[in-house]
């Protein structure tokens, strides 16, 4: 028999993706994530939107954010994703900020939003309308001006944004892959940033309106004209737009354009149309990690050497802080883990020795059965010998071997003659009265002689009545039980009995 090959799916075989590799250019390549966090409106969210079809194709365009979604999770999946920059969108009551961050570790550049204006809005203001469809399959031109300045962190909010687009070989490029421009302008008197985006589109120079439209294969309306040489000829439709008027945006073009008219080493004149959005931004501060961190600069908050010695020695005590708690509960964890397993194990042990002992029971009580003997005698039979004295002490002493469990009813009729027997105790004194005292009853083999046995001697030639012992509570108004003594309410007895009744 041969190797056995996994059968693959008509959906496996069908996907030319799962077949194919990304090549090194793809994932070398810078790539983001742009999110939002908070609540932060409409406007706001629109605007992510804007950002990302801006940061194409490198992004992920349909990433959808939940509420308990925290930045580590953008993180864990970062270096599987080839993604390098995390763009956050937050909101406050008075301004929304932006927030451009190096995965995984920093830093991080916070931006205030001065301003912005969404994509929709820039696009309805123009006259003309540009709709571009293959210009986001490319990444954008980064075009950075005036970033020049003295200052560490104006060369490092450069090279961020610089390194938020995959680079340009210029020896390999295809001038028809360059379809968008990213403008970042940098003023040093406000030190505030305009972004703007643009769609680039080259256009062949030195030809009448007419003759483009010809050139372009787009058919014109010759119902006003008697001939075609007058449609070309006429003053009226010469260009005038704004690329031939100013000669700095006339280039020659190195390579051919898949675009009409613009041919190698020809005269074409460059123009651009404004995409969106818009945004003027401001850098408030730079932390040295992943949304925290030192902050290296401030824009609105200044502290002295001691301040920031203050400050690192708090973050330096914190630190040390949180590796002790952190040792602490490893330690703590440990501990438990050995008492955990110590009590698992000593658990086993005793069932072990519980069953063990079930063992011998059963073994024992099958013996007994067949046998009928006690262990003596089995161990005489079976090994040939006596015994050794205090061998079966304990089995000698009973008698029958394993002493056998009580049932239910048994139970039940022992604990009732326990209680029955505690009753007796309780009653010994009266047991001893009625045994031990001598009554001069006449009577004393009758019932009625209970009340001499309750230990009272009474002369009254009314003791027989068998109910004289009743007891009566003490003030109800009736008859009084002590017969020496007189009640609150008594009464005098007549001298007329019939039959052991009283008449009064």
């Amino acid at each position: 028999m041969g190797k056995h090959s996994t059968k693959k799916g008509r959906a496996v075989k069908k996907n030319k993706q799962a077949k194919l590799e990304e090549p090194d250019e793809l994932t070398r390549a810078p790539h983001s994530f742009v999110i939002h966090k908070g609540e932060v409106g409409q406007y706001v969210q629109d605007l992510t939107k804007d950002f990302r079809r801006l940061m194409e194709p490198f992004t992920a365009s349909s990433l959808k954010v939940r509420k308990k979604n925290v930045v580590k999770d953008f993180v864990s999946v970062a270096g599987l994703l080839h993604v390098s920059h995390l763009v956050m969108f937050t909101k406050t009551d008075n301004n929304a900020y932006m927030r451009i961050a190096r995965l995984p570790r920093g830093p991080t550049l916070t931006f205030k939003v001065h301003s912005y204006s969404l994509a929709r809005d820039v696009l309805s203001l123009l006259k003309k309308q540009f709709v571009a469809t293959k210009h986001f399959k490319h990444s954008p031109l980064v075009i950075l001006n005036s970033f020049s300045g003295e200052g560490a962190h104006i060369k490092l909010m450069a090279s961020m944004f610089q390194n938020m687009f995959p680079a340009i070989n210029l020896a390999k490029i295809n001038l028809d892959t360059v379809c968008r421009s990213v403008l970042f302008n940098y003023n040093q008197e406000t030190k505030m940033i305009d972004l703007r985006h643009y769609a680039i589109r080259v256009v062949p120079v030195g030809l009448s309106k007419g003759i483009k439209k010809i050139v372009q294969s787009k058919v014109p309306n010759l119902s006003k004209f008697n001939d075609v040489s007058e449609y070309i000829t006429k003053a009226e439709l010469l260009s005038d737009s704004e690329a031939e008027d100013d000669p700095k945006s006339h280039v020659t073009l190195p390579q051919k354009l898949s675009s009409r008219g613009n041919m190698e080493s020809s005269q074409s004149a460059i123009r651009l149309s404004e995409l969106g959005p818009r945004m003027s931004l401001q850098l408030i501060k730079i932390e040295s990690g992943l949304m925290e961190g030192d902050v290296m600069f401030h824009e609105l908050v200044t502290k002295t050497q001691e301040e920031i010695k203050i400050i690192n020695k708090r973050k330096e005590e914190k630190r040390k802080l949180k590796e002790q708690r952190k040792r602490i509960q490893e330690q703590n964890k440990q501990k438990k883990e050995a008492e955990k397993e110590e009590l698992k194990n000593k658990s086993l042990e005793g069932m072990k020795k519980k069953q063990l002992i079930d063992e011998n029971k059963k073994i024992l009580e099958r013996v007994g059965v067949e046998d009928g003997d006690n262990d003596e005698d089995w161990y005489r039979k079976e090994v040939g010998e006596e015994p050794d004295e205090g061998l079966f002490t304990q089995n000698n002493n009973s008698g029958r071997g394993v002493k056998r469990r009580k049932s239910f009813t048994e139970m039940k009729e022992l604990k009732k003659r326990k209680l029955n027997n505690g009753g007796e105790k309780k009653n010994s004194r009266d047991d001893y009265s009625r045994n031990n005292r001598n009554t001069n009853s006449k009577f004393g083999n009758s019932s009625r002689d209970d009340y001499s046995r309750n230990n009272r001697n009474s002369n009254s030639k009314f003791g027989n009545n068998k109910n004289d012992h009743k007891k009566f509570k003490h003030g109800d108004g009736k008859f009084n039980a002590n017969r020496n003594g007189m009640g609150r309410n008594r009464k005098n007895l007549g001298s007329k009995v019939t039959r052991g009744r009283r008449h009064v």
